[in-house]
């Protein structure tokens, strides 16, 4: 293996380790959005309930990129 390829590897495994622990972080400020009773209609409610279970679904099966990227729609929602 040459340096390159052993710092592309280490960058990649750094950086997917960096999004494991943007999920929890994103889960629980739409937690805490939702505990405050935020003013959405009910299909947005439901949605972003969705988005939530989902993203913690992908986080749990690895899918981190995809776990943030469906956990910062239920944030766009809720305006955080």
């Amino acid at each position: 293996m040459t340096l390159k390829t052993a710092l592309a590897a280490a960058l990649f495994a750094v950086s997917t380790g960096a999004w494991a622990f943007h999920c929890p972080i994103d889960m629980k400020k739409i937690d805490e959005a939702m505990s405050k009773n935020p003013q959405l209609s009910a299909e947005q409610m439901a949605q972003v309930k969705t988005w939530r279970a989902e993203g913690e679904a992908l986080h749990k099966a690895g899918k981190h990129q995809e776990a943030v990227d469906t956990l910062a729609k239920a944030l766009k929602v809720l305006g955080v």
